[in-house]
């Protein structure tokens, strides 16, 4: 549901505040969303001010639900295992949801790597991107084994994901290291 929300060109603080919104509801599971009408998924995104595209992810997201229950019975592990556990074979697949396109497939992958080990580490232009723009080097085989390294792999991603994306957070962090 997050890669959804987030692949949308929207802040991320935004879909964040949707999928709150959408947990708040009740919607924690495929069938539940499934479940929920098309004007309940509407007005939760609104409350979470996802509404430049709230309509048209209100009927993203309850397809994905359905097609989460039916293909994988809800649960997406089986996705995982029906791609050995490969990031781009679990990426491919992942394609097949409403809404998610190659940027959703590595929101999710980069945000699973720590609960799926065989994702991890996990690198991609975003992480390239960010770690680029602090200073660090920007080469995937650096950035694996820094990943590799770390306590929380995906917090370490999306940090670097969020100074790519904000030339303030990259000041800031630039800024911050030589003090």
């Amino acid at each position: 549901m997050l890669a959804t929300l987030l692949s949308a060109r929207i802040s991320a603080g935004v879909a964040v505040a949707a999928a709150r919104e959408l947990f708040g509801a009740g919607y924690r599971s495929p069938a539940a969303m499934a479940r929920a009408s098309w004007q309940d998924r509407v007005d939760a995104l609104g409350r979470g001010r996802y509404r430049r595209y709230d309509e048209r992810t209100a009927t993203m997201l309850g397809d994905a639900a359905a097609q989460l229950s039916e293909r994988w019975h809800g649960d997406l592990r089986r996705l995982r295992e029906a791609a050995d556990g490969e990031p781009h074979r679990i990426a491919d697949l992942l394609t097949g949801f409403p809404g998610i396109g190659p940027a959703g497939a590595s929101i999710f992958l980069r945000e699973v790597q720590e609960t799926w080990p065989s994702v991890g580490p996990y690198v991609d232009s975003r992480v390239t991107a960010g770690a680029r723009s602090v200073g660090l080097p920007s080469d995937r085989e650096y950035l694996t084994g820094l990943l590799a390294e770390a306590r929380h792999p995906a917090s370490l991603a999306a940090a670097l994901v969020r100074v790519s994306l904000s030339r303030r957070l990259a000041a800031e962090a630039t800024a911050g290291a030589g003090s």
